[in-house]
């Protein structure tokens, strides 16, 4: 039996601009920051939270992945929070862009969507 998600990772085209990103404008703490010679590869383990969730590494002259319109594979990760607006401005004033607040026709719930910087979708769900 799973018992829950254990990480997500995430391979970056810039390694500096990535990690700027998630730690510096989405907040996520770094845990450990590791360099693999060998690969000529950093592997930066994050935490949301507090909780350790996403890897990110870097790798030489990665492959692009299609992400837009629906390509096949992972969509886009999500994340948490209680107040949309008050998360959507504190992305806006660090100038990530976020498309407009839409509601979930199941759940009645708001989110919105924004991008990394490689264009990997990422979303704010209103818990």
């Amino acid at each position: 039996m799973f018992n829950k998600i254990h990480h997500i990772a995430i391979i970056c085209s810039n390694y500096e601009r990535s990690k700027d990103f998630y730690v510096n404008k989405l907040g996520f703490t770094v845990l450990a920051e590791v360099y693999r010679a060998e690969r000529k590869s950093y592997k930066l383990d994050l935490a949301v939270n507090g909780v350790y969730q996403i890897e990110l590494f870097s790798f030489e002259n990665p492959p692009a992945r299609p992400s837009r319109p629906e390509a096949q594979g992972l969509r886009h990760l999500a994340f948490e929070v209680a107040d949309i607006e008050k998360e959507i401005k504190r992305l806006n004033e660090q100038g990530i862009v976020t498309e407009p607040i839409r509601v979930d026709e199941f759940t009645d719930k708001r989110f919105t969507f924004f991008a990394d910087p490689d264009g990997l979708p990422l979303e704010l769900y209103e818990i």
